[in-house]
């Protein structure tokens, strides 16, 4: 890890500071950038997320893709996360914190409002950003890749379901066009650049792909961190004019990243899958697809919602926290693998002993 690398979470804090400081010096910069998308979706953010993800990208051989199904229990334990724990899980939160502990505190036409952002939030399994997420805790790449495109075909299906069920809503209004174009924006048109200038890049042979990764690494983190100035300019007006309201909403979704990202790094150690799989796992059940939930909000409540700030509060905090998550995971990896050996031997020496007798 570079000094830079290691570094990162000051960097990130450093960046934050700006990117509020330079929304108040600049607000009119700010409102330009942030007014120029195409359904709800950013393009100058989206040019950074190529920048984030390409670069992990390279890495992915689409012949080892079959692999991945050596890798089951991580899949199941992702998906479980994502669709059964994660939505209600934060319903849940936020009926017990903004509808409860902080009601006083907020005001009280906007709480349903903030309650139904955050289940728009959770009900939406993050995309691209998990590639770098995964990256940076040294995931398995292609294990990375086939559950994000999972997670993309599923969200066609569930995501009006489940959070019609938890608003109590009988129709829900997806906004297909920005999760179709958030799809192929931040996933589709990467993956084909990738593969494109890897195997152009093999052509001249292995070591001259690893060289080009070097160069790309410091670009993606450099990205990341741009992209953290430009999200908090974009806000910075808001989280001065209320920094109590969105640090209170910021407690059941910081609580829930922790919680499901916990519960999907137990499930995995506790099945014996590998730490490379668990990470990404843990870090894909815990993160939120912030552009659909955002369109999905500013479609149902309007923009002045409280809907509308819940879900933006969720982009707020998504770097600096995922990081931590981040940190967590490299950090007590010894501790995993440990776990994950001793279970992964005794189903082997289990299943040798029923073939012995057998």
């Amino acid at each position: 890890m570079s000094t830079f690398e290691r570094y990162l979470t000051v960097w990130v804090a450093l960046c934050i500071v700006a990117g509020i400081a330079l929304g108040q010096v600049l607000p009119g910069m700010f409102h330009a950038i942030g007014g120029i998308e195409i359904a709800s979706v950013n393009l100058p953010v989206a040019v950074l997320i190529w920048l984030m993800i390409i670069p992990m990208l390279l890495k992915i051989d689409f012949g080892e893709l079959g692999r991945v199904r050596e890798h089951w229990r991580g899949v199941g334990v992702t998906l479980f996360i994502n669709w059964a724990v994660k939505p209600f899980s934060m319903a849940a939160l936020g009926w017990f914190f903004i509808g409860h502990v902080f009601a006083p505190f907020l005001p009280a036409v906007q709480i349903d409002s903030y309650i139904a952002g955050l289940i728009l939030l959770a009900a939406a399994p993050c995309t691209a950003m998990v590639f770098v997420w995964s990256n940076l805790a040294d995931g398995e790449p292609h294990f990375t890749l086939s559950q994000v495109a999972l997670n993309d075909a599923l969200m066609v299906l569930a995501y009006a379901p489940i959070v019609g069920l938890l608003l109590g809503i009988s129709a829900i209004t997806v906004p297909w066009d920005t999760l179709l174009l958030s799809v192929g924006l931040y996933i589709v048109i990467p993956v084909v650049i990738a593969q494109i200038v890897r195997r152009g890049t093999l052509a001249y042979g292995a070591p001259t792909l690893e060289r080009l990764l070097g160069i790309l690494q410091p670009l993606s983190l450099a990205a990341l961190l741009a992209m953290l100035v430009l999200l908090f300019g974009f806000q910075g007006e808001q989280i001065i004019a209320q920094p109590l309201i969105i640090a209170l909403i910021a407690v059941p979704i910081v609580i829930q990243v922790y919680f499901n990202s916990g519960l999907a790094y137990l499930l995995n150690r506790a099945t014996g899958e590998a730490h490379c799989v668990a990470a990404p796992s843990a870090l894909i059940g815990a993160s939120n697809f912030f552009e659909l939930a955002v369109a999905a909000a500013i479609s149902l409540f309007g923009f002045s919602s409280g809907a509308a700030l819940a879900t933006v509060v969720g982009v707020l905090i998504e770097v600096p926290v995922m990081l931590s998550v981040v940190k967590i995971a490299n950090s007590s990896k010894a501790w995993y693998e440990r776990g994950a050996t001793v279970r992964r031997n005794g189903k082997a020496r289990g299943q040798a002993k029923k073939t012995a007798i057998s």
